[in-house]
């Protein structure tokens, strides 16, 4: 092996590392005829190159000192220490006595240490590492900021100019203890610290540039306290319309001007509020509200909505509705408390009720409104107040597109008059005919499920799965779990787009319509099942006959049953002479309502309807003696015209049957009023030209006919109408005081 590759040659004499060195020399490019810049460069160059121009005004000289001659330099320079002797009279360190001497010959000698001792550092055998130096059981010099007593004042920040240099902002000076506080016990001092001065609320007191409302209200003038009140509820007004958001306190102070008794912090005593001021201050807050609160109701933040980080104009939102909803709350219930005092704003605050419901049904605390409302419908007398509230109801009827609010107040009047054992105004029954399940929902009551379907059973999948498995149909598709967590997304995802496109869903309506129709005829069956009879009977039979074609059939037994023992049972009583036109239209209803049961859905069912025809035909004679009015003159007709309709037979109604009613109907109409007498008359041409047998009544010659007319026979069937002629024909036509029934004939 050839001994030349391993041989190390030794260090060159002259070259030594750049830590040896005493400075090392920065390097330049200015001179630098290869160094190229970019564009880029020039370009940060030019943007940024002032920024550096600090670096001219560094020390070259320290920046290309070497470590090794930095580390030289401080040793150098490095302060000698002074052992201690051994005769000094400073005191132990265990020594607490304050008499005993601290002061030192270190700071009175400061030049005492010769020039030899400052170039180098002591020799480490004379130092002791144990042992304290002077200076480090000297005491402190006080500054004299010390010296003042700290309650005189508080040194301030200070503060830096643009220029670079501090300067000092001051000193805050506190107050001094009187001698009365320091006599003070410490129990007395710590109820004073937990007193806080009296202020004024943003509600009551002087803010904004107005004056406070207890000034207002307490002003002697009535006029100067009135017109004061209009003013600031004015202004407050706009402002809140101006800003809704930012005006949380300015709507509670618009409500203070609504309290009886105002009192603030510094006038605890309460001021008596005028009634005027109430009144403009409940009817300002109704319009602000009306215009403010947004079209969709807002609900309580979890926990886990509260503890989420979100930006600030969520968090403001947030704040607002919250707040929103607080001082709405505040005011509902004092509409109730001035409600159920009765107190002179009542009535104004019933009316405010009543259109908070109407305009603001979709926000929040509807059902308080609707219980109100409703509560004030339970009693017997009927007043202007009573007619405010049944028509804010029906408004609501008639404006709701979800069926949720109708379903609200129809349990509600369910539990009413479940409480109340039907001892209300029959009247108030009356807006469930406006309810708006007739035309919305669709379906037929025997065609859709009341409750809610089963829930499928775990079973069922494995059912499927062993159907798939031998490669049958099923009516569940196999779907894998991702499949599934899939399609409850994009379910969840749908349902939210429904939302924010206000769009009402079909299928949840139609649900919600089909509770609110099952609490309807649990309302009205057990009104007319119960034993005695309500005032109630006429509203719920007028309600049934309504929605007869929504009832579900296998009902409809039960329910002629129970309609059939109500005529019979009216037809029994003996009632008195101003009861009989009440008792002949609650008759009247049992049979209408029959007749329109059967006139729907209920034409599949074969019900022998010969009793209730019996019972019209009973029923039209009384009528004729009591005045019909509109009502029971609509029913007897629209009754009249489904006995004689061919959908309700299948076929042509009987000749004795059509003379029968003919002539009782001409009879009655001798003493009807001429609008009835004139509808008797047109539903005698119609029956006149259907049965050309009823042509033999006009005639008066004599002909030969078995048996004698009997007009006392309640039976159809039995009185041989076939017997008598149509005189009253003569007599309508010739005879009758008003025009327009002699003219009938003619025509």
């Amino acid at each position: 092996m050839d001994r030349k590759k391993y041989i190390i040659k030794p260090k060159e004499k002259g070259k030594e590392k750049a830590a040896d060195r005493g400075t090392i020399p920065i390097p330049s490019y200015a001179d630098d005829e290869d160094l190229e810049l970019s564009d880029q460069d020039l370009e940060v160059l030019e943007e940024y190159g002032g920024a550096a121009s600090f670096l001219n005004s560094l020390d070259q000289t320290a920046i290309s000192r070497s470590k090794k001659e930095t580390e030289r330099l401080r040793q150098l320079n490095k302060p000698a220490r002074k052992a201690p002797e051994k005769d000094d009279d400073l005191p132990s360190l265990d020594s607490h006595d304050e008499e005993d001497d601290w002061s030192s010959d270190l700071l009175s000698n400061d030049n005492s240490l010769s020039d030899d001792d400052s170039e180098g550092s002591m020799p480490s055998s004379d130092l002791d590492s144990d042992a304290e130096m002077p200076y480090e059981t000297a005491p402190r010099k006080r500054r004299p900021s010390w010296e003042s007593p700290p309650d005189q004042g508080i040194q301030k920040l200070p503060i830096k100019l643009p220029d670079g240099r501090i300067q000092k902002t001051g000193t805050k000076l506190k107050p001094l203890p009187t001698s009365e506080d320091t006599e003070e016990s410490e129990d007395e001092d710590e109820d004073e610290a937990q007193e806080e001065p009296r202020r004024e609320d943003v509600s009551t007191g002087a803010r904004f540039g107005r004056p406070a409302v207890v000034d207002i209200v307490g002003n002697k003038s009535r006029a100067t306290r009135i017109q004061g009140a209009k003013d600031q509820i004015a202004s407050i007004c706009q402002e809140i319309m101006a800003d809704p958001e930012n005006s949380l306190g300015l709507l509670r102070r618009l409500h203070t001007f609504s309290l009886e008794t105002i009192s603030t912090p510094s006038h605890p005593d309460p001021i008596a509020n005028d009634v005027i001021i109430r009144k403009l201050a409940i009817l300002s807050q109704l319009a602000v509200f009306k215009d403010i609160i947004p079209g969709y109701s807002i609900r309580a933040l979890t926990d886990k909505e509260k503890a989420e980080k979100v930006s600030q104009m969520v968090a403001r939102t947030r704040d607002w509705e919250q707040g929103l909803v607080v001082v709405y709350q505040t005011y509902l219930r004092a509409l109730e408390a001035e409600l159920k005092a009765k107190s002179e704003i009542a009535d104004i605050a019933l009316s405010a009720m009543c259109t908070l419901l109407t305009e603001l049904t979709h926000f929040n605390f509807r059902i308080n409104l609707m219980s109100c409302i409703i509560a004030r419908l339970s009693k017997k007398s009927w007043d202007k107040s009573s007619d405010l509230c049944l028509d804010a109801i029906i408004r609501v009827f008639r404006a709701d597109l979800t069926g949720k609010a109708s379903l609200e107040i129809v349990r509600l009047l369910n539990r009413m008059v479940k409480e109340r054992r039907f001892n209300i105004h029959p009247t108030v029954l009356s807006c469930l005919l406006h309810l708006r399940l007739k035309t919305e929902l669709g379906v037929r009551a025997s065609e859709s499920q009341t409750d809610k379907p089963e829930p499928v059973k775990r079973s069922s999948y494995g059912k499927d799965a062993a159907r798939r498995a031998k490669g049958k149909p099923t009516a569940q598709p196999h779907l894998s779990k991702k499949a599934r967590k899939a399609l409850k997304e994009k379910k969840e995802i749908d349902r939210e787009f429904r939302e924010a496109e206000a769009e009402v869903d079909k299928e949840e309506r139609a649900v919600t319509h089909t509770e609110t129709l099952k609490l309807l005829f649990v309302l009205y069956f057990r009104i007319i099942k119960n034993p005695r009879t309500t005032p109630l009977l006429p509203a719920a039979l007028q309600g049934i006959s309504k929605y007869a074609h929504l009832v579900n059939i296998d009902f409809f037994k039960d329910l002629l049953k129970v309609l059939k023992e109500l005529v019979t049972r009216e037809s029994d009583e003996e009632v008195d002479d101003e009861d009989t036109s009440k008792d002949v239209q609650q008759r009247l209803q049992c049979i209408v309502t029959a007749f329109e049961l059967l006139s729907g859905q209920g034409e599949a069912l074969n019900i022998d309807l010969s009793d209730f025809i019996s019972a019209l035909y009973a029923l039209i004679m009384p009528l004729s003696f009591a005045d019909p009015g509109t009502g029971p003159a609509d029913m007897l007709f629209r009754a009249l015209d489904i006995v004689f309709s061919p959908r309700t037979f299948g076929a042509a109604a009987p000749s004795w049957r059509a003379a029968a009613f003919a002539k009782r109907l001409l009879t009655a109409a001798l003493h009807w009023p001429p609008a009835t007498a004139v509808r008797a008359l047109e539903f005698v041409g119609g029956l006149l030209s259907k049965d050309p047998k009823l042509a033999a009544l006009l005639s008066t010659e004599e002909r030969a006919f078995d048996g004698a007319y009997r007009p006392d026979v309640d039976d159809p069937q039995l009185c041989n109408p076939l017997g008598t002629c149509f005189w009253e024909l003569v007599a309508l036509s010739g005879q009758h005081w008003d025009p327009r029934v002699r003219g009938k004939r003619k025509r």
